[in-house]
């Protein structure tokens, strides 16, 4: 994957506002999560996409099984499995 899909910059924000206007906040969290608070204390994090790319790999990257078989096979590399990609042979 080519990195992660999101600014580590977060908003903070109250519930009552995201109650008010969620289509704003939504828009708004495209660019930035937003951490939704209930009285002063962090209570959930809203977290929008501007495509469907990046909700794709937004559940690659939070999907453990996906995380176990990428490690499985880095591990098979680091033992000598697998194949090179120069000796892949195309018809």
């Amino acid at each position: 994957m080519a990195g992660p899909i999101r600014k580590s910059n977060m908003k903070e924000v109250p519930l009552s506002e995201v109650k008010d206007d969620l289509s704003r906040f939504l828009r708004a969290a495209e660019k930035q999560d937003i951490v939704i608070t209930r009285h002063g204390k962090p209570a959930g994090v809203l977290i929008g996409f501007e495509s469907e790319d990046d909700w794709f790999e937004y559940r690659l990257e939070n999907d453990s099984r996906f995380r176990q078989r990428i490690e499985k096979a880095r591990e098979s590399l680091r033992t000598g499995g697998g194949v090179r990609l120069e000796d892949v042979k195309i018809d």
